[in-house]
Order: structure tokens, then sequence, then C-alpha cells
């Protein structure tokens, strides 16, 4: 047989995406085929040649929540492989920016494309070959994050990782990495509202959902929550018998260490890492760790990396533009945005040279998002803090051009392989429904804005082109925050040749 190749490998995964309608008849079912998806990814495991128990030698660290789920296992990560320098340590997170391997880590690093094509075929053979279904209604193939959690769970086995982090897709109770029977300890982030056609409209809806992690006989951790949601996860983890229930505290001495990603909302993502790593590490090696915040800690968390979260790239090739790259994508996660950007280090440094600085924002969100309280939070937290710098500034002048692009890697209209998405509607696409409808939202909001400078455009590359027309005389430094999408985000990246700088 002809050896199969990466690309093959990703266009095989890509067959697997549900397009538009498949998640828009999800959505509107209320997320009622949540109650198959258990059965069905035990059932998915079991014909590629695993039992549920199997994935106890992973030893598992699960982390959800609504906010910070991916920071805080990327802190958790970094702190594990520092104070266990012996262990090979696997991180499973989603989604990616740029590369499909980017989910599956081994000590920091993605699988290679070798390695993530053997694997890769391994588990797509076994559920080609072994196609009896316990369910008629289950189909012969997982979707596009199923098949991806199988590969992760066959890598790691297959790997002998020591310890693994898995980071929760959505939810929790219903995900796909819910179905290790015990792990060793688990983990809550900040809750709020996100994907509510699926988990819930209120905060006690998404904490129940959230809460399904928990299992008997394992440690359930979580940060201060909002008193509706913590009530649910207490109730949870009592009745899921969780072996100790503790809300944490900041660590003594964490608030004066510089951490690997920045934002002041990532200091309560770190707590919550150094505590799952401590009682992780105790139950492993069976040593007690007395020191509240021990130096390898903090090494840990100084090092941590999580592309595309409040992350500045100087452009390698482009001197005067710099990216600022967050795919904050909830309002909650938008505030935090702004609170990194609108501040003396971020957009309001002083330029290095006598010359001006355009600023520019290139968004995009998700079709059904609420582009009009997105692009409201954005303006109102930037005056907020326009005023708390004592800039004499309006929060209408801080860009001097927006960009609403569709998330198309190309301007031929073409995807990057592993940035490929069926995801989005075709009459959208063409049309450029949701990117007109951000630009009518934001000339509502600032009415004085010069429509010359708002761009709806079709494609990322596009919107890179505008940044490089800005910066084509070299007179003037170019500053662009790319938000509200982490496709959007691994796009740029792309586009703009950020990948060895950036990632």
């Amino acid at each position: 047989m002809a050896t199969r190749t990466y690309r093959e490998a990703v266009d095989h995964l890509n067959s697997l995406q549900s397009n538009a309608a498949t998640l828009e008849a999800v959505r509107a079912s209320g997320g009622r085929l949540s109650e198959f998806a258990i059965p069905e990814m035990v059932e998915y495991l079991s014909r590629i040649g695993y039992s549920t128990s199997d994935l106890n030698k992973l030893n598992v660290i699960h982390i959800t929540g609504t906010k910070g789920k991916g920071s805080t296992s990327a802190f958790t990560d970094s702190i594990i492989r520092r104070a266990q320098p012996d262990w090979k340590v696997g991180l499973y997170t989603s989604p990616h920016l740029v590369a499909v391997r980017e989910r599956i880590r081994i000590n920091g690093a993605p699988i290679s494309e070798e390695v993530f094509t053997k694997y890769f075929f391994e588990v797509w053979d076994r559920l080609k070959q072994n196609t009896k279904t316990v369910n008629p209604q289950t189909s012969i193939m997982p979707g596009y994050f199923r098949f991806i959690t199988l590969l992760a769970y066959h890598t790691f086995l297959e790997l002998k990782v020591d310890a693994t982090i898995l980071e929760v897709g959505v939810g929790g109770r219903f995900d796909s990495t819910n179905i290790v029977p015990k792990p060793v300890v688990t983990g809550i982030t900040a809750l709020g509202l996100d994907h509510t056609a699926i988990l819930g409209k209120t905060l006690k809806e998404i904490a129940w959902q959230k809460a399904g992690i928990f299992k008997e006989g394992t440690p359930a951790l979580t940060v201060n929550q909002p008193e509706e949601g913590l009530t649910v996860l207490k109730e949870q983890a009592a009745e899921l018998k969780a072996s100790e229930f503790e809300v944490v505290s900041q660590a003594p001495g964490l608030a004066d260490v510089k951490l690997g990603l920045a934002g002041s909302h990532q200091y309560q993502n770190a707590s919550l890492a150094v505590h799952l790593a401590k009682k992780f590490i105790t139950l492993q090696t069976s040593q007690p760790i007395d020191d509240d915040l021990p130096p390898v800690f903090v090494e840990g968390l100084k090092s941590a990396k999580w592309p595309g979260r409040c992350q500045t790239v100087a452009d390698p090739s482009h001197a005067g533009t710099t990216w600022f790259l967050d795919g904050a994508h909830t309002l909650e996660s938008l505030q935090c945005c702004m609170q990194w950007y609108v501040s003396p280090d971020v957009a309001l440094r002083a330029s290095e040279q006598p010359v001006q600085r355009s600023r520019v924002l290139i968004f995009n969100c998700t079709n059904g998002r609420s582009g009009n309280s997105f692009l409201g939070c954005m303006l109102s937290n930037a005056g907020e803090l326009l005023k708390k710098y004592s800039r004499d500034q309006e929060a209408g002048t801080l860009f001097d051009q927006v960009v609403f692009c569709a998330n198309v890697t190309y301007a031929d209209g073409g995807f990057k392989g592993d940035l490929t998405t069926l995801a989005i509607p075709e009459s959208d696409l063409a049309h450029l429904k949701t990117q007109h409808e951000l630009a009518d939202a934001w000339s509502k909001l600032l009415p004085s804005f010069p429509k010359e400078n708002i761009h709806v455009l079709p494609s990322i590359e596009h919107a890179v082109n505008i940044v490089r027309r800005l910066n084509a005389s070299g007179e003037r430094e170019v500053d662009v925050l790319v938000a509200g999408s982490l496709h959007l985000v691994g796009g740029v990246i792309e586009v703009a040749a950020l990948s060895h700088v950036a990632l």
C-alpha cells in the first residue's frame, strides 16, 4: 500500500465535519442529542480496541469552564513539566490555530505530521473495518471532535504518557472527553454564558453541565463563582461523590509572578492550575508539597505559552507592524481582551519612533452571536479604560480602520487544509451577511466613524492586505488587534506568515 500522507489525514478528518445545517439542527433540538453522546463515544472507543478503564492509565487532569479552561490547561501542563521533568506529559486542547496537530501535544510540542498520520490512520482503519454498532442510529464514523478525541486517547496510550491534561470541548457532562472513569483530579474555571443553545440559558444550567466531569473519589476544584453557579457545583460534587470540593484561593506570592500569559484575568487561571498541579503531583507521587508556591511552579507559570490569547507578536517581515491576537468570543472574554489591549503596556505604549501610529481592528464572530452587543461591550470598555489612564480620547477614535472579514483563509475563497470549516452557511458566506451586520452595528454605535474606513471583506487574506498597504510606506507604525474568533486568529497567523514566531 502506498504511504498515506498528513495531507490525506487532514482531508479525511475534514470529511467528518458537521455542516452548518447539521449544527443548526443540534441547536434547534436544544441539545437533546446529548443523551446519546456518552454511550456513543464509549462505543466508538470500543470499536478502536479500548475500554473506558484503559483511559485511567492516562492519569487525567480533567478541566472545564466557560472562560480560561485552555489557559488553565496550558498553565497546568507547564507546571507539571517543570516540576516532573522526567515525566512524559500529554496535553489535549481545542480548537487549533493553524495546524490540527496543535490539539495533541507531548511535553509541550504538537505531535509531528508523521506521528499524527500514523496514529490517525490506525484509528480511521479500525473504525472503517469494525462497522457494527449497538445503536442503529449511531453513524459509522464519529464527528470531527469525537474523532480527534479518540485519536488523542490512542496517541497518549501508545506513547505511554505519565500525565494527561484533558480540556473539555463544550460543556462537560456530555462532552467526548467525559468517558474517563477515574481522573486523578478535576477542575472548573470561571463560569459564564456561552453555547447557551446547547448548555442552557442560565448559570445554573451551565454549572450543572460543567459539574458533570466530577467523579466518585476524585477531588473537585474550582475558583470563586457567582453564588447560583457555586451552589450547583457544590450539590453536584456531593451527588457525584467527589472525594472533596474546594474553592481555591490565590497562593501567597502569585500576584508578584510575571505570568507567561498576558492579562490580569490569568491570575485566577494560574491559581487554579497551581492547586490542580499540586493535588495531582501529591496523589501520583505520595509526596506532599508543603510550599504554597514552590519555585519550580513559578518557573512553570512564567514559561507557560498559550498562543492566540492576549498575545503580542511583532511582525517578523514588516517592521513597524505589531499584531495583538486574542480569540476572545464571549462578552466576558472580550472585556478581558480590552483590559489587556487598552493599557499603557499595549495599545497606549509610547512610540519608539517619531512617526504616526495607525490602529486597526480585524473582527469576526460566528453566525448567531450578537455582534452588536460584542462591539458595544468592546467600545464601552475601551472608553472606561481610556478615562482610567487619563487619555484625552474617545473610544470611537481608538481605531483608524475596522475590518470585518469572513474566516475564509485565502482571497481565492480557499482554506488552508487544517483551517477548513463547513460550519459557515453558504448563503451567509456568499453575501457576507454576518460581516455586513457587524459593519452596520459599528456605524450605529459610532455614527461619526468614517464609512470609508469600515471594510467588509470576504477573506482573511483581504484583511491582511489592508494592513500591508497601511504599512507600505514605512512612515507609520501599524497596530492590529485581531479578536472575536480563534479561527480568525489562526487564519491571520497563517496568512501574515507569523507561525514561526507566534506558535
